[in-house]
């Protein structure tokens, strides 16, 4: 009896499985829409809630963040030369194939954020806090040159959570 009720289960399951098939879902950064527009230059957005907005193949050049709430944000593609994110809470944030130059980056959190294929170019990292969060190598040997500190908001050492020697 306990074979021919395991013999029905499985075949309820796979025939399941062709009458209802599971879709497939592919993500790509060209799949993140422009839900922000196209162009936010020299933009203030200071004290703003922004949380989980996108922000795709946008100039954000000179545009001001600083105190804003930019957790689970998401910068593809993004310039943010001369960018103010000052004070920003960027935890659990995504910024891929973006560019910070000219950037301040001071006093803010970025605990968990997924910063690859990011360039970081002289922005000012004093008193952030880059717990767990992941970056490329070579940018965090950069940012270690210039990182001190103690984040006000989490009390983290910058250098400590960059992992500098």
């Amino acid at each position: 009896m306990k074979r021919v009720l395991t013999s029905f289960i499985l075949a309820i399951a796979v025939l399941t499985l062709f009458v209802f098939p599971l879709s497939a879902q592919a993500a790509s950064s060209s799949s993140i829409t422009r839900s922000a527009g196209d162009k936010f230059q020299e933009q203030d957005f200071s004290g703003q809630s922004l949380v989980g907005t996108e922000y795709t193949n946008i100039k954000l050049q000179n545009t001001n963040f600083s105190n804003a709430d930019l957790r689970g944000v998401v910068f593809n593609g993004a310039l943010l030369d001369g960018a103010n994110l000052h004070g920003v809470d960027f935890s659990e944030g995504i910024a891929y194939l973006s560019k910070f130059k000219d950037t301040d980056l001071s006093d803010a959190v970025f605990t968990n954020a997924m910063m690859l294929r990011t360039v970081f170019d002289h922005v000012n990292v004093t008193d952030a806090d880059f717990t767990n969060a992941i970056l490329d190598m070579t940018e965090v040997k950069k940012l270690c040159v210039e990182a001190t500190g103690v984040n006000s908001q989490t009390g983290v050492d910058t250098r400590e959570s960059l992992g500098c020697k």
